[in-house]
Parts: structure tokens; sequence; C-alpha cells
């Protein structure tokens, strides 16, 4: 079976999602993040796996399920780090961001025959997420990350390696409140969602 890896900060105010600020407060996006991310532990949870592993920049909080495994994220950039979480899989392993809270348990159940790795492209130009039967970070490092190009760059590493390559749909990245808008409608039973619609109701008072 696959390992499902989670790679997250820690949602503290200032350090997450800064980009929905304004019009919420550094603490209403820290609660956005944090409302993101434990939608996407909670699909996790429920998807089949081998091993779950959240890969955190920070300290865990009560966000966190049982049944994950947490280790650090080393330093460098984005690229380097999602190098490393490869790195500390031993059979295939599937990696996914918390910037997705309408991911679901379907979405994550990886079964790699007939295929060497999984691309799940993002509408910003990224990917939400990227499976490996057999994690080689070297098809990670170097890769700039954060640009309209960073799918398609990683996604030609994947075939000029040889991979056979499966495709995910295309999901949308909560960067920007439009973006946390469209998420939300998506998923209206999240806790995003729900935590959105108090965060909305709050900046209209």
């Amino acid at each position: 079976m696959t390992t499902l890896l989670v790679i997250a900060k820690e949602p503290l105010p200032g350090r997450v999602k800064t980009r929905l600020t304004p019009p919420f407060t550094p603490r209403e996006a820290a609660a956005l993040a944090e409302a993101a991310l434990a939608d996407t532990l909670r699909a996790v949870a429920a998807a089949p796996a081998r091993r779950r592993v959240l890969v955190l920049d920070g300290e865990p909080g009560p966000w966190l399920p049982p049944g994950f495994d947490v280790v650090p994220q080393c330093p460098g950039g984005l690229d380097a780090r999602l190098a490393d979480a490869f790195g500390r899989c031993s059979g295939p392993a599937l990696l996914i961001g918390m910037d997705t809270p309408q991911v679901t348990p379907e979405l994550l159940g990886a079964d790699f025959a007939g295929c060497d790795a999984y691309f799940g492209p993002a509408e910003d130009g990224g990917f939400w997420a990227l499976g490996l039967a057999e994690p080689d970070p070297g098809l990670l490092r170097g890769v700039p990350m954060s640009t309209p190009a960073t799918g398609a760059v990683q996604r030609a590493r994947l075939v000029a390696a040889g991979l056979r390559v499966r495709e995910l749909p295309r999901l949308r990245d909560v960067d920007t409140v439009a973006d946390a808008e469209a998420v939300a409608a998506l998923a209206p039973d999240g806790r995003f969602a729900r935590r959105l619609a108090r965060c909305a109701a709050a900046t209209r008072r």
C-alpha cells in the first residue's frame, strides 16, 4: 500500500495564508489555514494507506487526528523539503499539501498498477499532489517552486525520467479570498467552509 504524505506549516498568525490579509486579520487567516489543514488530514485519515505522515514546519496541535507520524521539514527551499519527504519513504508514496481542503479520500487512493507516478495539477500552474511508485528525491530537487510553470516543469521531469504518469483532477489551491470562496463552495460541509463563513460574517460587522 501507499504512504500518504502531507506537507504543512503550523497554522500560526502571520506565518500562513498571508495573502488572505486583508480582508481577514492574521488570526483569522491562521484559523482558515488550520481549518484547511484539518479537512486535509481528515481526508487522508479516511483514505487507504500503509502509513500516514505529516511533514511539518512547526509543532503539532489539537487539529492533528490520531494515526499520523509527524516528522520535521528539512531546511531549504520547497523543492528540497519535498525531496526530503519522499526520501524518507521506502515504497510507493503520494504527497499533498494543506491548500486543497476540498480533497476527498477517493482522490487519494493511489494504485500504481500500470503507472509509475501520479500528478495532480493545480489551477495556479503548480501541483497539489505528486505520487511516486519508487520515490526519487532527485526528481524534485531544482524544480522552481511557486511559479506559474512549476507544474509543467515537475511533470516534464517525470516524463523525462521515463515514468508513466497518471493524471489526477485539476484542483484549486487556497491562496486568495477568491480561491477560498470557490473552494468552500465545492466542499460546503467542511470545516474550512464553516470557518470562512464565520470570518466573512465578522468582517462585515
